[in-house]
């Protein structure tokens, strides 16, 4: 029986090696919850036992049931009916009623609503697996920020409402944000919510783009005051389906396909306030979206497992001139490079989340139970405030790496399998097909290094990487350290030198400067699991390699993939250095003589 938990060793170490106590502690409160609840763990040892239990359900439900129907979901997809409803695709709904009937469709909602009230952290993990499984149904498992966003914001009323039923699966929920001209310019945004003479809010316009937009309950972004632009005219609005909210269009796309994508006309829908006026864009749905992003990070990480191992177990099976393709060196040294890659993402995503969980453990405890203790309550706003920073910082990078890893992984996936991986024969081309999006929705690529550029500019990735290079470390890496010390002061030229060219070339050259510092963080994260407290022993070789059932101690293993790492990257951040110093500006100045015109589409 197919277990996507237990059959990931790279998981279930980071599952030990990683503060999971420190998240358990931080999102229970100090575990005041059971005395409250029967379902509260006493303590960190009772939380990690329960979060190992529901992964390991989760596993098992994403191998045995979801994985095996997802090819038919990607054939069958979504139909939009007569009556203006949508009929989702078999596998999907079967899959959707199993993942409430396993009661993980409140993760991370309070106990106090049903919910199980996980960290971010585990949340990552368990979106990783059921993205393996199949990518589109993570597009409404992974919607569950939507509830968040309600706990987070909404008045009690429509806590109660609405948040039992997340947690017991009979609701799935929407963002229903962009429109036909604001994509990722959300300020633009001109559905129109307005007041009746009662007082009743409703809601009047289109939106296009929705993931879900069939769900039970849309978080709908709207402009609530005319005379204001701008996103300090937007507001936040819960709605259901209705008479008069009419889905229009599925989106014919290119992946995903069990993930309903919608165009919804809002024809003066009753709806209800979320929070206050005017901090619709600002503080509700920028928080909405950077849960999103991760999000994607954990979907493109499921994406990029499922890829790399159609294409390991080909290369170890396929024979081409008398050996298996994988004796190949141009076919090896590929393999080795998709397999660290998609550790280093998984690396760089599980720091994110943890330090999310802190960023909203120190802010909660400052608004509901601040320190008396002034020393102490400075503390505690300091702390707040740096891991703020962090994940302010470490989100953007999350989701840009792992969505571009993820299409990097595919792609070589394909390439391994040659021509058969081009035919439906293998889930391969599917795979390729939904790594696509991955990029491109919750902020592209390009906006998301416009967003960690700065936080490495301010000098956040510096201090943050202070922090990882005072750990503790074995012998065995100090060699390692000395070349990220390199690295990093290589980055701070670079930094200054885009400072002082502006904010126009920092942002053009944005790109090389974060993939500089992501790859001196993975570095450092490498390092940490190479020097780590917690080991497991892993088999490093299998399906009918020369040394096929050798074992050896997952730090050992970490050791060797740090040094290929970092020795790898060492000349490649020189080189990126040395580009961002060229000074040149032809992206400006010589725009048009180096494109030419626009030319007629044939």
């Amino acid at each position: 029986m197919a277990n996507f938990y237990k059959d990931n060793d790279d998981i279930q170490f980071l599952f030990r090696h990683t503060d999971v106590a420190g998240s358990a502690s931080v999102c229970e409160e100090g575990f005041k919850f059971a005395s409250e609840s029967n379902y509260a763990p006493a303590d960190a040892e009772e939380a990690i036992q329960n979060y190992d239990m529901v992964l390991d359900s989760l596993g098992q439900l994403s191998g045995d049931f979801i994985a095996p129907r997802a090819e038919d979901v990607d054939r069958q997809g979504n139909i939009l009916n007569e009556d203006g409803t949508v009929t989702r695709a078999k596998g999907i709904a079967e899959a959707i009623e199993k993942l409430g009937q396993a009661e993980v469709m409140g993760f991370t909602l309070p106990h106090r609503f049903g919910g199980l009230n996980f960290p971010n952290l585990v949340y990552s993990m368990a979106i990783e697996i059921v993205s393996r499984a199949d990518a589109g149904l993570m597009n409404i498992f992974g919607l569950q920020g939507i509830a968040e966003t309600i706990n987070a914001f909404a008045s009690e009323e429509i806590k109660q409402k609405y948040l039992h039923d997340f947690s017991t699966g009979k609701v799935t929920g929407a963002m229903v944000l962009t429109e036909p001209d604001a994509g990722s310019d959300l300020q633009a945004i001109k559905l129109r919510a307005f007041q009746d003479d009662d007082g009743n809010w409703l809601l009047h316009g289109v939106k296009r783009f929705i993931t879900n937009g069939c769900g039970d309950v849309l978080l709908v972004l709207s402009r609530s005051e005319p005379d204001r632009s701008g996103g300090l005219g937007l507001s936040l609005f819960v709605c259901e389906p209705g008479p008069t909210v009419h889905i229009r269009r599925l989106e014919d796309k290119l992946g995903i396909h069990g993930s309903p994508t919608c165009e919804i006309f809002f024809d003066n829908t009753p709806c209800e306030i979320i929070g206050e006026r005017q901090r619709g864009l600002v503080t509700y749905v920028m928080s909405l979206m950077n849960g999103a992003r991760i999000g994607i990070a954990g979907q493109s990480m499921g994406i990029a497992e499922a890829a790399y191992r159609v294409a390991r177990d080909y290369a170890s099976t396929r024979k081409q001139f008398g050996v298996a393709i994988e004796k190949l060196p141009a076919v090896r040294d590929m393999m080795i490079d998709m397999k660290i890659a998609i550790e280093a993402g998984r690396a760089l995503l599980y720091e994110t989340s943890r330090v999310v969980d802190m960023e909203i453990g120190y802010a909660k405890r400052l608004e509901t139970n601040p320190p008396k203790d002034k020393v102490e309550a400075k503390q505690l706003k300091n702390e707040s405030r740096k891991y703020r920073r962090y994940a302010a910082m470490l989100t953007p990078m999350s989701k840009y790496y792992c969505s571009e890893m993820c299409n990097s992984v595919t792609y070589d996936s394909m390439q391994v399998l040659g021509g058969s991986g081009y035919m439906r024969d293998y889930a391969c081309e599917r795979y390729v097909r939904d790594a696509r999006i991955t990029t491109i929705y919750e902020g592209t690529s390009q906006l998301q290094v416009v967003a960690a550029v700065r936080g490495v500019a301010s000098g956040t990735a510096e201090k943050f990487m202070t922090e990882l290079a005072e750990q503790d470390y074995d012998a065995e890496v100090k060699d390692l350290l000395e070349k990220l010390a390199e690295g990093r002061q290589l980055l701070k030229e670079a930094v200054a030198y885009v400072k002082e060219h502006g904010n126009e070339y920092m942002d053009l050259y944005g790109r090389p400067v974060v993939d500089i510092a992501i790859d001196l963080i993975n570095g450092y994260l490498f390092c940490g699991q190479a020097s780590t407290k917690v080991d497991m022993e892993v088999a490093v070789a299998q399906n009918g390699s020369d040394d096929d059932g050798q074992i050896i101690s997952m730090k050992k293993r970490k050791a060797v993939l740090a040094r290929r790492y970092i020795t790898k990257n060492a000349p490649k951040i020189a080189a990126l250095v040395e580009l961002v110093r060229t000074g040149d500006k032809s992206t400006f100045t010589e725009y048009e003589a180096l494109i030419g015109p626009v030319q007629e589409l044939g």
